[in-house]
């Protein structure tokens, strides 16, 4: 089959790789109809991780049901499924808590598993064809027939259930006021998600006019960072008091401007600004990537996952903070129903739909947050 293959730092191709296959009775084998491109492959992307070359991408999957084990019930040839990030087994203490993202048995030795994501499992992405499921009784959640909504409901995979994660990190609820940073994929979900739970004002902080232009579209306040320290522009529209609740969309690879107009890398600037922005006694929940390791860092400590937090302003505001990532299983099945109900509507990210074969242009341009590339849903089968 045609998968995306990782080939080096700023490289990709598609090329032929073995079919997927029944290892375990427990298993599925899925037609990808629709994959997306996410942020978080980026990372391995520019060689900013540890992915060995040979990795097959794709985390965000969504397809129809092609076969399955002799061990699984409730899926049947033909039927449209959307998958978690996550590979998760359904039945280990942190899965039948609800921490489906942080499973203990599909990954000895780490907290997680995932499709295609370096350290996180033998599971090979599904940036492909085909792609194979494990636990899929339990990894599958069906949807409606045929090809309604398509490009709504393979976001139900990770960037809209991660975006309604930060809120929860953040415990978001009905008539507070939320500044969101960063205004890519997750962040424009986790500021459409604080809507959907009733936030009275949400701000969006990013610098790409396209992202900026897109949360003013669904209501939400852009904040550019490069007109001004983004805190203090917060502020001066809260008449001085900083939001309720703040999410971080952004992660490690967060950008800074210097004096000179110069951008820098500075890991730790969006975690700072938001303990500035956020009012005494808020919250802050962090979706946004943060590794153990980065080879890419701008500094030894960075290298080592060690950032430079004021954690001093932290502990004075008695500010909460939420983290990790998304348990996609607790959120998607209500995110689904809201979309079958034109509740909510989360294509609206989607700037570009392609085939298969164009992946390494998409990654080019999605890396560069160029001619309007804000997410890229690849169809496979096209």
């Amino acid at each position: 089959m045609r998968a995306v293959v990782y080939k080096g730092p700023f490289e990709v191709a598609v090329e032929q790789v073995a079919d997927p296959r029944i290892q375990h009775p427990n298993d599925a084998i899925v037609r990808v109809t629709s994959t997306a491109i996410c942020g978080s492959d980026l990372h391995m992307y520019e060689g900013r991780t540890a992915a060995e070359p040979g990795i097959v991408f794709g985390h965000e999957n969504l397809g129809v049901v092609e076969e399955t084990g002799d061990g699984v019930t409730t899926l049947s040839r033909g039927e449209r499924v959307v998958m978690p990030f996550n590979v998760a087994c359904g039945f280990c203490k942190n899965c039948t808590a609800g921490f489906t993202g942080f499973c203990l048995t599909v990954n000895p030795g780490f907290a997680g598993g995932a499709y295609g994501y370096v350290a996180m499992g033998p599971y090979v992405g599904g940036q492909a064809e085909y792609v194979r499921v494990p636990y899929a009784d339990f990894n599958c959640l069906k949807l409606p027939e045929g090809k309604d909504k398509e490009t709504d409901f393979v976001l139900l995979a990770d960037i809209f259930p991660t975006g309604y994660h930060g809120n929860e990190l953040a415990d978001v609820r009905p008539g507070d006021s939320v500044a969101v940073y960063g205004g890519g994929p997750v962040g424009l979900m986790a500021a459409y998600s604080a809507m959907l739970r009733g936030a009275s004002r949400v701000f969006v902080v990013d610098r790409v006019t396209e992202r900026l232009q897109k949360a003013e579209e669904i209501g939400a306040v852009p904040i550019n960072f490069t007109e001004g320290n983004p805190a203090q522009q917060i502020k001066e529209q809260m008449g001085g008091q900083g939001t309720d609740k703040g999410i971080d969309a952004v992660g490690y690879q967060a950008q800074a401007t210097g004096k000179k107009g110069k951008d820098r890398e500075e890991p730790a600037t969006v975690l700072n600004s938001l303990i500035e922005t956020v009012r005494p006694t808020g919250a802050l929940g962090i979706p946004g990537l943060y590794v153990p390791r980065d080879p890419g860092g701008p500094d030894e400590q960075a290298k080592q996952g060690m950032l430079m937090v004021s954690i001093g302003r932290l502990f004075e505001k008695g500010l909460r903070l939420g983290t990790g990532q998304c348990n996609v299983k607790r959120y998607n099945r209500q995110l689904r129903d809201l979309i079958i109900e034109d509740r909510a509507r989360p294509s609206f990210v989607v700037s570009h739909e392609l085939p298969l074969d164009q992946a390494p242009t998409a990654y080019e341009k999605f890396d560069k947050r160029v001619e309007g590339y804000t997410k890229v849903v690849l169809h496979p089968q096209a």
